[in-house]
């Protein structure tokens, strides 16, 4: 593997199933579409939108079933390499059925993620090891599934780091909270509504031995390190737009490429928002949630750098 690749760690890696469903038929059954298939988990939507940018990537993790065989077939086909180790477990789908109206509803459902086995985590970290040997940086995202300890991404990033990985760690919750004392470089969270801001949140992160922290909240990104923070935002009339929050996945792309480059935070925070603000684009036919969005639009991409602002401490825009 060459040193240049990025590999990327979904270890609750998902199959997203959409349907158009028609209206019921008199015997009461509701006709659908075939279903189209696509590999999802925000592991996935990073390398997807690194590998459309024309960074060598390898997407890693755990996939098993017939779910978790499509899940790898789908990237191939997008042209994303993969090293997933497999398990018994069927991976989880999430199921979208949708009107055929552009601009009609739509319902989700999502299955629970599959138990993982002491023997399967074993083998997972053989390989991830493995990886880290030639890997230029590792990105680590999203949930665990059942039956790993809520440390696990500690174990990696101490794994990362012994061989001189850079890491970016995706998480929330306890999983965030028993990693960030192993040292990542840089952390991407989310600030809840019950949570403190995003500035007190990053300099917690800060605080407990992140390298640096990127958090959003109410459709701001808030980075903070031990030199400064600064916040960023998409230029709109009335300000942020809470409705339409950056997507997670894309954002954690865009935040990437300026950890291994070393670029300014504020043209990390310009680039990753511009993705994570609709430079990514939905693969469905409707509007879809921030899970899907990993087809790189660059019109719109080109349109949202310049429309984003970004203010050090003081308030100053840049």
């Amino acid at each position: 593997m060459s040193s240049d690749v990025i590999v990327t760690v979904t270890l609750n890696a998902a199959l997203h199933v959409a349907y158009t469903a028609d209206d019921p038929a008199p015997d009461g059954i509701t006709p659908v579409s075939r279903p189209r298939y696509r590999a999802g988990g925000r592991g996935v939507t990073v390398a997807r939108v690194l590998r459309a940018f024309g960074h060598d990537v390898l997407a890693a993790g755990l996939a098993g079933g017939a779910s978790g065989e499509l899940i790898i077939q789908d990237l191939a086909k997008s042209g994303v390499p993969t090293a997933f180790t497999l398990i018994r477990g069927e991976s989880r789908r999430l199921l979208r059925f949708a009107a055929p109206d552009p601009g009609g509803p739509a319902l989700r459902f999502g299955e629970p993620g599959p138990y993982i086995t002491t023997e399967e985590l074993g083998r997972f970290a053989a390989d991830y090891r493995r990886l880290m040997a030639g890997a230029a940086a590792v990105v680590l995202c999203g949930s665990l599934p059942d039956g790993l300890p809520a440390d696990t991404y500690g174990s990696l990033v101490t794994y990362a780091a012994e061989a001189g990985v850079p890491v970016i760690l995706d998480a929330g919750g306890e999983e965030l909270k028993h990693a960030v004392g192993h040292g990542p470089d840089l952390v991407v969270a989310e600030s809840g509504s019950s949570e403190p801001g995003p500035g007190a949140l990053g300099e917690t992160l800060v605080r407990l031995g992140a390298g640096a922290a990127a958090v959003a909240a109410d459709g701001l990104v808030r980075a903070v390190t031990p030199d400064g923070a600064w916040t960023a935002r998409v230029a709109r009339a009335g300000g942020p737009d809470p409705a339409h929050p950056p997507a997670r996945g894309a954002l954690v792309a865009g935040l990437v490429p300026g950890q291994l480059l070393g670029w300014s935070w504020p043209d990390r925070l310009r680039h990753a928002l511009a993705l994570a603000a609709g430079g990514v684009g939905a693969w469905t036919a409707q509007a879809g949630g921030p899970e899907e969005r990993d087809r790189v639009n660059l019109a719109e991409y080109e349109r949202l750098l310049d429309a984003v602002r970004v203010e050090p401490p003081d308030g100053d825009p840049r």
